[in-house]
């Protein structure tokens, strides 16, 4: 495994690789690896003949009042996870080669950007795709892998490259939890065991909003909606509900009534438990 900082060296091995007909998966993430960014990894080494991770903690999807400086970082723990993932290369850039002083450009996908997770945090989404655009055309990959986890950002990244004609697959991987059902995310680290058995309740409550759907074939989402909101009060006074939405899982349409929809559907929420934000959501298909 080799460790590159500068941006045309990485470009010149992807040339290489592409020009001898390798195949190129890449995982990115801003670092603290945990299983789910493994699962990733994973896949891209069963799919893959090359395998290149980034770590970049990336400034410009952090608003002045996130945790950006808090967020947590260990990339000696993340260089041998990498390495006993058989993770070929590991792109480490500076926050300087990926932003310099005169850079100007932003990539901006309208309208789904600016719902659900974009509505509490302005900008979030231009930062990510800007970025992840930024570190595709320098990895140059075939394949990227992302986590269900972050589904309105897998969405996001899913129409910037159908728009943009960007010649990859992008992937979707299944999200990894803990034994109680909390989804695994970095921030996680903020909670201590009691706060990680109470923020199970999101989960819950996601699943309880898809019987909802399947078992008892409730179709109007705004009943859906109120329950799975009141279930959330009932079960924990700590948990403080931002949103909970019912979606398709293309464009992250709201959906109003199931009544005539058939597809994907996606149940999002985020919630406050304490100072750390948590984001959740199950997908499944729906055909009435």
């Amino acid at each position: 495994m080799k460790l590159i900082k500068d941006i045309k060296a990485l470009q010149s091995i992807s040339d290489y690789f592409r020009a001898t007909v390798r195949t190129i998966g890449f995982v990115p993430t801003m670092g603290y690896l945990h299983d789910g960014h493994i699962s990733l990894l994973q896949k891209a080494r069963m799919d893959s003949e090359i395998v290149v991770a980034s770590i970049f903690v990336n400034p410009t999807q952090f608003s002045p009042t996130e945790d950006f400086n808090e967020y947590p970082r260990d990339f000696l723990r993340d260089y041998h996870i990498c390495r006993n993932y058989g993770v070929d290369y590991i792109f480490y850039p500076d926050t300087k080669s990926i932003y310099p002083d005169d850079f100007l450009t932003e990539v901006y996908v309208k309208d789904i950007s600016d719902r659900l997770e974009g509505t509490f945090r302005p900008r979030h989404f231009i930062g990510v795709t800007t970025v992840v655009a930024k570190l595709i055309n320098i990895v140059k990959p075939h394949f990227v892998y992302l986590g269900q986890k972050d589904a309105q950002q897998a969405i996001i990244i899913k129409k910037m490259c159908e728009d943009l004609n960007i010649d990859i697959e992008i992937k979707i991987c299944p999200t990894v939890r803990e034994k109680t059902g909390l989804a695994l995310s970095s921030r996680n680290t903020y909670l201590n065991d009691d706060e990680k058995t109470e923020a199970s309740i999101l989960y819950e409550a996601l699943n309880e909003g898809k019987k909802m759907i399947l078992d008892y074939k409730v179709v109007d989402t705004e009943s859906i909606k109120k329950y799975v909101s009141n279930y959330i009060s009932r079960k924990s006074k700590n948990i403080k509900l931002q949103y909970f939405a019912i979606t398709d899982n293309y464009l992250m349409n709201e959906i109003e009534n199931l009544k005539n929809y058939k597809g994907e559907v996606v149940l999002s929420l985020a919630a406050y438990l304490g100072k750390t934000r948590l984001i959740d959501n199950i997908l499944f298909n729906y055909n009435n």
